[in-house]
């Protein structure tokens, strides 16, 4: 994803988790689900924990536009996946690191 602003950075330093809004790819309405991301550097990965067949990320490979909500501080984005089998362990490692190794599907395709 684009590079956050500062105010958005900052909210991301501090907290776990944020608020992702998706378009439904057959409602064609909203989603807003709380989700867990790594910021590092200037991109923004978020990981389906739960595979790449959980709906919020069925949802953003048909859509790529979603919003990110820090706890108030918003910005909108195009997300891409990440399909290079070393930048997706990379990735994969740093949710570890971050939240622990439980419940991580190796699987997952994070979203940048």
């Amino acid at each position: 994803m684009q590079t956050p602003n500062n105010d958005l950075k900052e909210r991301l330093a501090r907290y776990r988790q944020i608020k992702i809004s998706v378009i439904g790819r057959k409602s064609g309405q909203t989603i807003s689900i709380p989700v867990w991301f790594v910021l590092e550097g200037e991109n923004l990965y978020l990981l389906p924990v739960q595979g790449s067949e959980t709906q919020w990320c069925r949802n953003v490979l048909q859509n790529p536009s979603i919003r990110v909500d820090a706890r108030g501080v918003e910005a909108e984005y195009r997300a891409s996946p990440l399909t290079d089998a070393k930048a997706v362990k990379s990735v994969i490692e740093k949710f570890r690191e971050k939240y622990g190794a439980t419940n991580r599907k190796a699987s997952a395709v994070p979203i940048s």
